[in-house]
Formats: structure tokens, C-alpha cells, sequence
């Protein structure tokens, strides 16, 4: 309840604020995830394959956004560098094929899945390798050129980051894990992880702006 709160107010926060003139996508993201958790709650008594199905739907489609803001992220990093946006793009599209080639190892030196859900924890443990991949890549970028983030992205690029890094692991290790406490217990993990990064998008959307110059700010 305390999750679905924070993205309420991170709703109201990025409508009121019309964050879609520049992070259309990380906005879709938010409201998105919103939806999602408000649906996922009303479902949860549901047949469970009712609940199994809308879920890891709703979970794919946050995935591809989630993709989306990594890109979105990227374009107003490099937005006042286009000396170096070319090898930067260069750069995005070899990480990207460098850690699909370690998702699909990740994939592959898996044991054939037992049950449709494990199947799906694979899938999704390789799918949040390369997507924590391409945020490594904004972040090591941003440190070697010596890149000027704008606060608004940074803190997007960081909550996304801290949230995905702890999926990655929770995903790992629920997929050994049986359906007991073990379970229980990773899914608090991941549910914290992801209202830290909610806290976090708040944080850095409602304080006052320290940019310098550039595309005008979220903030505002």
C-alpha cells in the first residue's frame, strides 16, 4: 500500500509538473507502474493464472518502458555533447550487443525449466542483465567524458539503476528458490528496492533544480 501511495504522488507529481514535454517516456513509465500495481492488487484473489498472466504481461510491458527510459536518459545526456554523440551511439549499440551475448549465456547454462514461472524468471533475469548493462554504460560515459547530468536525469537513470540491480539479484535467486518463505521474502526485498527508487524520483523531481543551462528543466 505504501508503494501504490508513493507512485500516486510521483503521478501527481510528474502531471503537475507536465514531465511528458521531457521525459515522455519515464512519465509512460510511472503512470504505467501505477496502473499496474493498482490492478495486480485488485487481482490478487483472482484465479491464479488470472493473476499469474496479467501480471508478468503487465511486468513485460514496464520492461520495454523501462528500456525506453534508458534511451530517454541517454538523448538528454549527450543532448549538449554531439561532438561525442556519435561514438556515444556506437558505444550504446556495442554494450547492448555485449550483454545480450552474456543474456543469452545467462540463459543457456540454465537448467530447463521446471514450471512456466521459472521459465519466465530466466527470461527475465536475462533481459534485466542487459538493461543494468546499457545503465553502466550511462554512468561509466558520463564519468570518462566528464558529462554534465542534469539532476532530473540523473535521478532517473540512479532509482531505475538501484532498482534493476536488485531485481537482477531477487529474479537470480528466486528462481532457486522454492514457494515458501524463501519467496516471501525476496518479494519484500524487490517491493522495498523498488520504493527506495520511488523515494528517490521524488526526491530529485521536488528539489529546487541545479543545472546549468541546456533543454529547460523538469523542475519548475
Amino acid at each position: 500500500m505504501a508503494g501504490m501511495v508513493l507512485q500516486g504522488v510521483l503521478s501527481l507529481v510528474l502531471l503537475g509538473r507536465k514531465a511528458w514535454r521531457h521525459f515522455p517516456v519515464f512519465t509512460s513509465y510511472a503512470l504505467f507502474s501505477f496502473i499496474m500495481s493498482v490492478s495486480v492488487y485488485l487481482l490478487q484473489h483472482q484465479p491464479k493464472m488470472v493473476a499469474f498472466y496479467s501480471y508478468w504481461i503487465c511486468e513485460a510491458i514496464t520492461i520495454v518502458l523501462g528500456f525506453g527510459v534508458v534511451y530517454e536518459v541517454f538523448r538528454h545526456l549527450f543532448s549538449n555533447y554531439k561532438s561525442v554523440l556519435k561514438q556515444a551511439r556506437l558505444g550504446l549499440r556495442w554494450t547492448f550487443v555485449a550483454f545480450f551475448c552474456v543474456a543469452l549465456y545467462v540463459i543457456l547454462v540454465q537448467a530447463p525449466p521446471a514450471t512456466i514461472r521459472n521459465g519466465v524468471l530466466i527470461f527475465e533475469e536475462a533481459i534485466r542483465v542487459v538493461e543494468l548493462g546499457l545503465l553502466i554504460f550511462l554512468f561509466a560515459a558520463a564519468l570518462a567524458l566528464g558529462l554534465h547530468w542534469r539532476q532530473a536525469e540523473f535521478g532517473i537513470a540512479l532509482g531505475l539503476g538501484f532498482f534493476v540491480a536488485i531485481e537482477l539479484a531477487t529474479v537470480a535467486l528466486r528462481n532457486q528458490a522454492g514457494c515458501g518463505s524463501q519467496w516471501q521474502a525476496l518479494n519484500v526485498v524487490r517491493i522495498l528496492s523498488f520504493d527506495t527508487s520511488l523515494l528517490v524520483w521524488l526526491v530529485y523531481l521536488l528539489a529546487p533544480e541545479r543545472g546549468t543551462g541546456g533543454e529547460p528543466s523538469l523542475v519548475g
